[in-house]
């Protein structure tokens, strides 16, 4: 049986846009033009002949990059509002969508235990990172934003946007930041704000909070939570004891960076980022001569960075979040909980296989594996040719490079060079892979043989 998308929606769509209309009845008939409409059918279907051209970013076969399809209420929430097209900027330009954005909001702080907070949506995780690493400038001035060497690439260049000092800590060899050596450097007093990542984007691990929080206790700096992966799995009541550690300390943060484009079910793109002081505002401050009227609230606009924002981004997630709330236990947590199982799934069965090396269990839905071999080069050749073989059988995974002291049973090509392996990496960010596993497995296998061959 061919593959079918999901088309339900549509009615439901067109039900909700009569619904909206109502709304504006009382307004005098006004004819819309819009050029074009008579040519729209054939350009449309030019657009669908180009997006085949794209990996099945939507199928459970895709394992590869964190691409999760967003929940259907949330693209027919967004596509609903687009005929309005409000910019969540000021009310004067999306009065309904500002009041969801906040209402969303709220909720996505409700899962870290914060009941009052500053926040709004972003475009993305980076420019949710950037006003996060923008505020802990403005209130440690001159001093060194530090991250670990597995955190994303966007704090090194977000810092260097900001015009900030940046630091780099190691990493231990699961991935997580190295709290010794973040110590040592903290000595100094040169640091004023620590990246603590919560799902790496590499290996979905967990930086030691706890430890970090002690530290800030004696060394007093500011601790920005990347938890733009990783955030929702707050939720999830199958996580390891000292991952739920982490997760129940994330309110202490000062600030908090989560993608709701990412496990939040949303299309991109669609950021947040929080606050736990809401004084923090006042560093936004500025004053504009034609836009902050039509009410004495104070207007997103007035706490973010970006201007025109997309009020649609806003309706999706509220839609999505009154479908699917944001509790334990429910059937949003619940969908989280079942990637996890598969990526322990998977994993476990890999690691009960000779031919493969599993350096870091899961801590979330990522699975980072390398075929074993006589050294580090045969080991990352090997990956490489078992991802090609995977992908002309359908199955999409992901590349990542790892440091060499992860693979101790893979020899280094020379004492003098070391370097990092070349390693196959799977995000079961889907629900639907939990019941994929074996298949996924089942061509991981004759990739195999055709990378030997």
């Amino acid at each position: 049986m061919a593959m079918e998308f999901e088309k339900d929606t549509l009615d439901a769509l067109a039900k909700a846009l009569r619904e909206l209309e109502k709304g504006f009845a009382p307004l005098p008939e006004c004819e819309a033009r819009a050029p074009g409409l008579e040519r729209m059918p054939e350009v449309m279907r030019q657009v669908a002949e180009h997006l085949q051209d794209n990996y099945p970013y939507f199928h459970p076969l895709y394992a590869g990059q964190m691409l999760k399809p967003p929940h259907p209420i949330a693209r027919a929430a967004y596509a609903l509002a687009t005929w309005i097209n409000p910019n969540n900027h000021a009310f004067d330009g999306g009065r309904a969508s500002s009041a969801m954005e906040r209402e969303a909001v709220a909720e996505i702080a409700g899962m870290f235990g914060w009941k009052t907070h500053l926040g709004h949506l972003t475009s993305g995780g980076t420019m949710a990172n950037l006003e996060a690493l923008w505020v802990a400038g403005r209130l440690q001035p001159g001093k060194k934003i530090a991250a670990s060497a597995q955190a994303h690439y966007t704090h090194h260049r977000i810092a260097s946007v900001l015009g900030l000092p940046f630091v780099e800590i190691p990493a231990d060899a699961r991935g997580r930041m190295d709290t010794k050596a973040l110590a040592a450097r903290l000595a100094s007093g040169e640091i004023g704000c620590v990246v603590a990542t919560v799902g790496t984007t590499g290996t979905g691990s967990i930086d030691p909070l706890p430890e970090i929080l002690r530290l800030r206790d004696r060394d007093h700096f500011r601790v920005q939570v990347d938890a733009a992966y990783g955030g929702y799995f707050t939720l999830a009541g199958n996580l390891s004891a000292e991952t739920r550690e982490a997760f129940n300390l994330l309110g202490q943060a000062d600030s908090i960076v989560v993608d709701p484009h990412k496990h939040g079910l949303q299309p991109y793109g669609c950021g947040c980022v929080l606050f736990r002081d809401p004084g923090v505002g006042a560093l936004y401050k500025h004053d504009s001569p034609y836009t902050y009227f039509t009410s004495a609230e104070l207007h997103l606009g007035e706490i973010s960075l970006e201007c025109s924002r997309p009020g649609a981004a806003a309706v999706a997630l509220w839609a999505t979040q009154k479908l699917l709330p944001l509790e334990p236990g429910g059937e949003f947590a619940r969908g989280l909980e079942t990637c996890r199982e598969a990526a322990l799934g998977l994993a476990k069965r890999l690691a009960a296989d000779s031919r493969w090396l599993v350096p870091i269990a899961p801590e979330l839905d990522i699975v980072v594996w390398a075929p074993r071999a006589s050294s580090v080069r045969l080991a990352s050749e090997l990956s490489q040719r078992i991802f090609d073989a995977a992908a002309k059988r359908g199955l999409h995974l992901a590349l990542i490079r790892l440091p060499g002291s992860y693979f101790p049973a893979i020899p280094a090509d020379s004492v003098e060079n070391n370097e990092a392996v070349l390693c196959l990496r799977s995000v079961l960010m889907k629900p639907e892979h939990h019941e994929w596993v074996n298949r996924i497995l089942e061509l991981l296998d004759a990739a195999y043989r055709d990378a030997k061959l």
